[in-house]
């Protein structure tokens, strides 16, 4: 059996190198193994809790796929796709949420945060928190179980909302009495912590300290890489490299040949200039044929969007038939007999219309139609019994004719339909007898 893996990304900005390191790369190339199922989504609808700049939105999430694909991701064997494409997210949101305990929600990291933000600032302690944000792990939640992902690779401030997804699907298994969702784990990246920025801190666009990773080119990357802060030995004086940011981001894109050889080199005196330009080439190597890629999925769009719709429609696959269990599960059933009550009886079978043709004490011929215990017509007396035949054929063929009774006109031209339908079909079998 498979592994499935899901990771998301929240489309409110651009990707990074640290991004890149910590995220990007070893999920591709994880997503690579045989026996892994992986997911990669774009969480735009997690954006929305933090962002309302819908151009923004619709950026980053274009430019976060062409960043995928770009990368490498094999969209034959994984699946990529937009949150928002996959309907039925929503729909487990809101069952997850009707037996979610609120008490759980005000645990969350995310929530407190806000609350004590707010009581920092003299405000009333929600001042700032949208339902969104209070409800964001179920959201997250449903992003999970919604695949049964058995493992979720998260940085170590989002494995509270894995724990909490492992909760609210033992809580929804043991109320509705089957295991509909797999337990997931979280698989914490440690290498996401590792990559430093240009200060030396975890790189994050909240310090304004990353390096670029596809936007603004080749000249945006060395803009960045020429301000990482590095020590003020001069040029020949002997460098410790470890330690620094410099050598750490080096190491992220280097052998250990080539780590090596740098580490004895900045010993030996390279100058930190010297040092940043080879940082440059080294990260070059890697990324610049990426970058292309990425431009020329940028000019695309189209291309991008099918590759997305591809992705949606596999995921909706999965989707909808576990939806369609949580539902019957639920009680959101089609209609049936309920449990207790007798089901109403079958309907009775229609009984085929009956042609009668007898002689009166009067002498006379007559032809009667009837369905049941209902006369439909009843014909005026002839001389004959080949005129009261003449009379049944145009009868049947809507010819105006005597009638010396007639029942519900509904009820007769049913009845006529039918003696047209056999007389068909046993023309139909006379023919096929002859031939």
């Amino acid at each position: 059996m498979s592994t499935r893996v899901l990771t998301g990304i929240t489309t409110t900005g651009t990707l990074h190198l640290g991004n890149y390191v910590g995220a990007l790369r070893p999920a591709i190339a994880a997503s690579q193994a045989p026996d892994v199922e992986s997911f990669f989504f774009m969480a735009d609808y997690h954006a929305l809790i933090k962002c309302d700049d819908p151009d923004r939105v619709e950026a980053s999430r274009m430019q976060i796929a062409a960043t995928w694909l770009a990368a490498g991701l094999d969209t034959q064997r994984a699946l990529l796709f937009r949150q928002s494409d996959v309907p039925e997210v929503c729909e487990l949101t809101w069952l997850l949420t009707c037996v979610t305990a609120k008490g759980q929600m005000n645990r969350a990291h995310a929530y407190k945060a806000a609350v004590d933000a707010a009581v920092a600032a003299g405000e009333e302690p929600d001042s700032n928190v949208t339902m969104g944000l209070y409800s964001y792990p179920i959201l997250m939640a449903a992003d999970i179980l919604l695949y049964n992902a058995h493992r979720v690779p998260v940085g170590k401030d989002q494995v509270q909302h894995i724990e909490m997804a492992r909760d609210v699907a033992q809580r929804f298994n043991h109320l509705y009495g089957q295991d509909f969702f797999v337990l997931p784990e979280a698989e914490v990246e440690a290498e996401m912590e590792l990559l430093p920025g240009l200060d030396g801190r975890k790189m994050s666009k909240s310090y304004d300290n990353v390096v670029p990773l596809f936007e603004g080119g080749a000249e945006a990357l060395r803009n960045a890489v020429a301000k990482i802060v590095t020590d003020s030995r001069g040029p020949g004086e002997p460098k410790e490299p470890e330690g620094t940011a410099l050598i750490q981001i080096f190491d992220a894109f280097a052998t250990p040949t080539e780590r090596a050889q740098m580490r004895a080199e900045l010993r030996a005196g390279l100058a930190w200039g010297e040092a940043k330009q080879r940082l440059v080439a080294q990260i070059e190597k890697e990324l610049g044929p990426m970058r292309a890629r990425y431009a020329e999925l940028m000019a695309d769009p189209e291309r991008i969007e099918a590759e997305l719709q591809r992705g949606a429609e596999r995921a909706r696959a999965i989707a909808r038939p576990l939806l369609a269990r949580l539902r019957e599960a639920v009680g959101l059933r089609r209609s049936r007999v309920l449990p207790g009550q007798a089901a109403a009886p079958a309907p009775k079978a229609a009984t085929p219309p009956l042609v009668k043709q007898y002689r009166e004490a009067d002498g006379q011929f007559y032809v009667k139609l009837t369905q049941g215990d209902e006369v439909l017509a009843l014909s005026p007396g002839f001389a004959s019994g080949r005129d009261g035949a003449q009379w049944l054929a145009a009868l049947k063929a809507g010819e105006a004719v005597a009638l010396a009774q007639q029942g519900d006109a509904a009820a007769l031209a049913a009845a006529l339909a039918t003696l047209r339908e056999q007389d068909a079909e046993r023309e139909k079998a006379k023919a096929a007898k002859a031939g």
